[in-house]
């Protein structure tokens, strides 16, 4: 569902309106959200405009600790629709590594394995650092990478890996 959303909004990322957007998630039945989320993607584009001309992985770049790149993507007021988890995932996907994506599937893994008490997702920045951690420990323990037991979490309980 989120590719094909993609793949509908993709040509009017750039200069498409708010009223463009819903319609070309509407008419892709892409998204559950197809009147809110346009709204999230001009906010967020004008300020990447203004702020860095869009020159976003320059700027993800110039931080040197990668916890204050991921909570300058999750706070940052006028970057619409990222949390940590999402903010994660974003920066995985471009190649910046080092954060947990704690999904429903993660962490259902997670309490299955005993190392949180439930599976609900962290709400908080604490209560998501604090399961990242757990997590990155667990890791050490096993010694496999920590983004590697991530995405191997995940496709234990979905049976697949995309990207």
């Amino acid at each position: 569902m989120g590719l094909s959303a993609v793949d509908a909004v993709r040509p009017l990322l750039l200069a498409g309106t708010r009223e463009e957007l819903t319609a070309a998630l509407r008419s892709a039945r892409a998204h559950r959200f197809p009147v809110e989320r346009p709204g999230y993607i001009v906010v967020t584009r004008d300020y990447l405009r203004e702020h860095c001309n869009f020159a976003l992985r320059k700027t993800l770049e110039s931080f040197t600790n990668p916890g204050e790149r991921r909570d300058w993507l999750a706070r940052e007021k006028r970057i619409k629709g990222l949390g940590y988890k999402e903010s994660s995932h974003f920066l995985r996907n471009i190649g910046l590594m080092g954060h947990a994506i704690l999904d429903k599937h993660v962490m259902n893994c997670l309490l299955d394995l005993n190392l949180v008490e439930t599976a609900r997702p962290p709400a908080t920045r604490a209560s998501y650092l604090q399961v990242e951690e757990r997590l990155r420990s667990f890791a050490r323990e096993l010694r496999i990478d920590f983004d590697e037991l991530d995405l191997v979490l995940w496709s234990l309980k979905t049976g697949e890996v995309l990207k």
